[in-house]
């Protein structure tokens, strides 16, 4: 049975997830031979101040702010 963890900045709407975790069970299925309700997946919502990458947080990360940004507005 796959559990999967996946961690999103706030802001993907419902259709999103949706859509993800569809593509995501599918892997499973097709790649590790699991039964699809045996696929189970939890969403966590981060924020851009608790993730750093490459030691600069994303709220702070000029390279990001256009997604940062785009994500606040939803």
């Amino acid at each position: 049975m796959p559990n999967i963890n996946v961690e999103l900045l706030r802001g993907r709407t419902l259709e999103q997830r949706r859509e993800f975790a569809k593509a995501v069970a599918d892997s499973a299925v097709e790649i590790l031979g699991a039964r699809r309700q045996d696929v189970r997946m939890v969403f966590s919502e981060i924020t851009p101040d608790i993730v750093a990458n490459g030691g600069v947080l994303a709220s702070e990360d000029e390279s990001r702010a256009g997604v940062v940004a785009s994500l606040a507005d939803d």
